[in-house]
């Protein structure tokens, strides 16, 4: 293959694409817009599912390398009702389906197995622009430039790489997440380790939630959840920590001690982050030398689903461009062929599944989804 290939973004996604094109014996060049591996941190588990992220890894050679991040055991959930009181209690199968690893670990095993010099860091991308005959010119904060035969946009909801697509553009979809860890959880906060259990733990009420997960070493790692406008969360001033975890906390007033004590004991401070998504059918017209994957495709509520798919995507892609070496267009064609109804699929999927969590009859709603799911062959 002589197209020079350019990946905006070092997420998941991105680094599973460069991967296996390196796999195939394709160089690839990741333009990042954080200034290094461990500039921020990576977020908290991941469940990797065996019909798409961990075909990922397999394509891209990693899959042993990830068995061995694995966080035993923690495949287990639980979905609670506001008083605490356990609905459902799904220990870990050990079907390894769906094995849960830290997001920064796996990031730390995809960036290993690139060549030196393939990720270059704090590029963030202020343009794009078509140069003519599939050629695009990428311009950099720093005002560097670079030209290239491919680029793809792996750069996450707000993607810079969309708008030579798409005019599409994420729209809130009316529920915010509040982010909250706990640490050592055992010995200083034993009640609600325990009400968490080894896995994932969810108790909801209707238009809103407590989710937490344990994750390694004793911390416990919780998404509140709330069906709220947006000028709601912006009245909230997070510079003040206490005054935001409080603010937060009066929303599930008479919950359960156990529960609340997620929020109100929060060792580090809270972080808003509001839940976007793209059109669930979103799709656009064959554009030559430019796709995406990723969220920058197909942003949707979370659900399990978004980095399962992201490395998926350039999995798929890689793949597709070994296969069609010297046509890259008819590469890109078979890739979105593939990636459209796939991405509508799960985008719905995930919908239905976000709206459940909080409906009127959470939790009883997520119960009966996981009761039904556990009888479908």
């Amino acid at each position: 293959m002589t197209t020079d290939v350019t990946i905006i973004g070092a997420g998941l996604g991105g680094l599973t694409l460069a991967r296996v094109l390196h796999v195939h014996g394709i160089p690839a060049t990741v333009y990042e817009a954080e200034t290094s591996a461990t500039a921020r941190s990576q977020g908290g588990m991941l469940d990797i599912h065996d019909y798409n992220g961990q075909l990922a890894l397999k394509a891209a050679g990693l899959f042993e390398e990830f068995l061995g991040i694995v966080h035993q055991g923690a495949q287990a959930s639980r979905v609670l009702d506001k008083d605490g009181k356990v609905l459902l209690d799904e220990p870990d199968d050990d079907t390894g389906a769906r094995p849960e690893a830290p997001r920064g670990a796996l990031r730390q095993i995809l960036l290993g197995s690139l060549p030196a010099g393939t990720v270059r860091w704090g590029r963030k991308v202020t343009a794009v622009r078509p140069l003519g005959d599939g050629r695009h010119e990428v311009t950099f904060a720093d005002g560097a430039r670079v030209t290239t035969g491919l680029l793809v946009g792996a750069d996450g909801a707000w993607s810079r790489v969309r708008p030579l697509l798409s005019g599409a553009r994420p729209e809130y979809v009316g529920t915010v997440f509040v982010e909250t860890y706990l640490y050592d959880v055992d010995q200083r906060h034993p009640a609600s380790a325990k009400a968490v259990g080894a896995g994932a733990m969810s108790a909801l009420a209707p238009g809103k939630g407590i989710s937490a997960h344990r994750e390694p070493n004793g911390v416990l790692h919780t998404y509140v959840q709330l069906s709220k406008p947006q000028e709601w969360i912006d009245a909230i001033d997070f510079t003040d920590a206490g005054a935001a975890a409080a603010r937060v906390a009066e929303e599930f007033d008479g919950w359960a001690p156990e529960l609340t004590a997620l929020i109100t004991d929060g060792e580090t401070a809270p972080v808003r982050r509001t839940v976007h998504a793209l059109p669930g059918e979103h799709r656009w017209n064959r554009v030559p030398g430019v796709t995406l994957l990723g969220d920058a495709a197909h942003l949707m509520a979370p659900s399990g689903e978004g980095a399962n798919l992201a490395m998926y995507d350039g999995a798929e892609l890689g793949d597709a461009l070994a296969a069609h070496p010297d046509d890259v267009e008819a590469a890109l064609t078979a890739y979105e062929q593939a990636l459209f109804p796939r991405s509508a699929a799960a985008a719905a999927e995930s919908a239905r599944i976000h709206a459940m969590c909080l409906d009127a009859d959470a939790p009883y709603s997520l119960v009966d989804f996981f009761t039904r799911h556990a009888r479908t062959p």
